[in-house]
């Protein structure tokens, strides 16, 4: 039942979401190395599980970059993804990655948002999947600005969002406000990763740069006082993130991953049921080896989410996308909300 409900992923990275067999087929097209050759053991390989460091988790992407380089890929790659997602039930995604890393091939960056946006739309006719577009910097980078005139300028190109990706600790969103407050006056959403490994200043640091949505979050539970079933009571920010009904891009498996809790000790279920705006999401479904369907599985088999408690994050979560008023009406009424009722959820009309 839970594959073929209706999901909205708002948080997932293209980079970090390539079939095993296609990273193997396009690095034998690039010449590229693979740390393994047997196709059937990178999988294995690229499974971060044991990385507890968001850093050593990061290492992975060298390998799927690379073979990322050309207008044929990265087609492949995004239309992939679209298929990949929809056959768990994904009716919306918010897809994201990094245009400054593929471009050693001689792609523009122009062309590179192009191709990619080609694959979706691929993907999409195939399937029936709607799809936007974030344009990712990295922290540790001086391209932000440069990469919120792109996205201002490939709008029309269906991108939607701007973000701030990479390692959090000791790159502050601060540093690359300049190009926060360029998207933002161009147009651009913004959401940025914080909360993920640098602690709950760093999500103030995001929404002091105006974030309207934070990229995992998941370190706001360090602001709150925790019994082992509730939230006693919040600090500062986690009451600003609560009152404001901040949405949080939460990726259960990627965060177990890079931080070494138990399935059980993930504070999604204790953040969602004290009011946060928590929505589910896949972040690197190579990396972190997980589906659409696995996070809603960890959700309800460690977390105790209800049909009406999914049926709330998908929701909310489609309520937080980027796309226009009309489209979420639409994919709510026609796609998400009928499909909730026949499993015994109590939904409300869009509007």
């Amino acid at each position: 039942m839970l594959r073929h409900l209706p999901k909205v992923i708002l948080h997932e990275h293209l980079d970090g979401s390539l079939r095993p067999h296609t990273v193997h087929q396009l690095a034998e097209q690039a010449g590229h190395r693979l740390p393994v050759s047997d196709p059937d053991r990178l999988a294995e390989w690229f499974n971060q599980s044991g990385s507890h460091s968001l850093e050593r988790y990061l290492t992975a992407f060298s390998h799927t970059v690379a073979v990322m380089q050309t207008r044929r890929s990265l087609r492949r790659v995004a239309a992939e993804a679209v298929e990949d997602l929809s056959t768990h039930g994904v009716v919306y995604a918010e897809i994201r990655f990094a245009p400054h890393l593929h471009t050693t091939g001689g792609l523009s960056l122009q062309q590179v948002v192009e191709a990619v946006a080609d694959g979706l739309t691929e993907g999409s006719r195939l399937t029936g999947m709607g799809w936007s577009l974030i344009l990712c910097a990295l922290r540790h980078t001086p391209t932000s600005v440069e990469t919120a005139r792109l996205a201002i300028d490939a709008a029309s190109a269906g991108v939607v969002g701007f973000d701030l990706a990479g390692p959090e600790a000791g790159y502050p969103a601060v540093e690359h406000l300049p190009a926060i407050e360029e998207a933002l006056n161009g147009g651009i959403r913004v959401t940025l990763h914080a909360g993920e490994a640098a602690g709950p200043a760093s999500i103030q640091d995001a929404l002091a740069c105006g974030a309207e949505r934070i990229g995992h979050g998941v370190e706001v539970i360090e602001d709150c006082d925790v019994a082992p079933d509730r939230i006693l009571e919040t600090g500062p920010l986690a009451t600003e993130v609560l009152d404001r009904q901040i949405p949080m891009e939460m990726c259960i498996q990627s965060n177990l991953d890079t931080k070494g809790w138990a399935p059980g000790h993930h504070p999604v279920g204790l953040l969602h049921r004290a009011g946060f705006a928590v929505t589910l999401n896949t972040d690197n479904r190579l990396m972190s080896s997980t589906t659409p369907t696995h996070e809603y599985e960890l959700a309800v088999r460690q977390h105790s989410f209800s049909i009406d408690d999914l049926a709330t994050v998908t929701r909310r979560a489609l309520d937080a996308a980027f796309c226009g008023e009309h489209s979420k009406d639409e994919i709510w009424e026609r796609r998400i909300a009928p499909a909730y009722r026949e499993n015994g959820a109590t939904v409300q009309s869009w509007r």
